[in-house]
């Protein structure tokens, strides 16, 4: 995007949305209209570096609401939509996949149908340049069952939860625009995001946040899990590049080269967190002590990998960020900007566990 462009995000108050906002106003020219319904996890204290900014607007729309879609469209004449609104979170999707069918498969089709409608009352360049990036996850394509394979773009979806369900029919809606209507749309699917401002239902910032409350660190089933851990600000970069280079109609997968079991991931937050805190609370000598291990989650895919030679190679995009540096990087962020985490938990999250109730 060499010109100075308006860039509509969807879910930009969230974890991914929040940190790809920061870094358009930040670090390039170009124009944020972010629309955001404001759910549970979605936190305008995240995007207090950019407020005010001249290049940033905040819209409060939920993008199942069409007559507002079309308001937003009308008024602020995006060239480029980054889909990033989602219920994201496997555990509270086995609680209850309403919310994620609604949000996930009705929100995509409403905004599908707002972006077809404004893309084809354009003209010239700004309707041939114009461009639909759907985010979506490596999950929709199941697990894997030994070590050596890897998802590819072409591999065939296989979700194993709610979730992974729900984002696996809106990536098949986003192609059907595309070969049906001829919108010109990219769709991205990534492995496991981490970094700072992530909701803490999520497994890092969960152990984190729970380790420095003293609480039990949950493992699930025997913590042997595998996942590929992705560094935000790396993924926020991929998706620039894949809105700006990437081939219409073409899907490319991002991940971070950084596989690890779940219980490595734990023990090594707890040793960097051993190494930062020297006075632990009740008497313990490391928080290696808080790891418990409970019963796994319903459908647990065992693991996920990425390979990721495709964006590299038609784009030169690869992470920056190797494990080490950017745990090390998350953790200090939670233990300097702890106002942030308290008042999430102020609210209605508790940092308690979810996905257990299979009613």
């Amino acid at each position: 995007m060499k010109n100075k462009k308006t860039i509509l995000v969807t879910g930009g108050a969230g974890f991914i949305g929040s940190a790809l906002i920061r870094y358009i106003i930040k670090d390039t020219d170009h124009c944020v209209v972010n629309i955001d319904k404001l759910s549970y996890s979605g936190n305008l204290e995240s995007l207090m570096s950019v407020e005010g900014d001249k290049d940033y607007i905040f819209e409060q729309v939920d993008i199942c609401d069409e007559i507002e879609l079309n308001r937003v469209f009308k008024e602020n004449k995006p060239d480029v939509v980054m889909h990033l609104a989602a219920e994201s979170h496997v555990d509270r999707s086995i609680d209850g996949a309403s919310d994620f069918i609604q949000t996930n498969i009705v929100g995509t089709f409403t905004l599908l149908e707002q972006s077809k409608n404004y893309w084809q009352s354009l003209k010239g360049e700004k309707k041939e340049k114009f461009r639909f990036l759907h985010v979506s996850t490596d999950e929709v394509y199941g697990d894997l069952e030994g070590t050596s394979d890897f998802f590819s773009e072409n591999t065939p979806y296989d979700p194993s939860s709610p979730y992974s369900a729900s984002k696996a029919s809106s990536d098949h809606l986003v192609r059907a625009w595309h070969r049906t209507y001829g919108l010109p749309v990219l769709i991205t699917n990534c492995s496991n995001n981490y970094g700072p401002y992530q909701f803490p239902e999520k497994l890092i910032p969960h152990v984190i946040l729970n380790a420095l409350d003293g609480k039990s660190l949950p493992i699930y089933g025997d913590g042997k899990q595998i996942r590929d851990w992705l560094y935000v600000d790396d993924h926020v970069l991929a998706l620039m590049s894949v809105a700006e280079d990437g081939n219409v109609g073409e899907t490319y997968n991002i991940g971070g080269n950084n596989e690890i079991q779940n219980i490595k991931v734990v023990k090594k937050i707890c040793s960097i967190l051993d190494e930062l805190i020297t006075n632990k609370m009740n008497g313990m000598t490391s928080f290696n002590e808080l790891i418990t291990y409970v019963k796994d989650r319903p459908g647990h895919d065992v693991r996920y990998a990425i390979n990721a030679s495709k964006i590299k190679r038609d784009l030169g995009w690869e992470p920056k960020e190797n494990f080490g540096s950017g745990i090390r990087k998350t953790v200090e962020w939670y233990l300097n900007n702890m106002s942030w985490s308290e008042n999430i938990q102020s609210g209605s999250y508790k940092l308690e566990r979810l996905g257990v109730n299979l009613k």
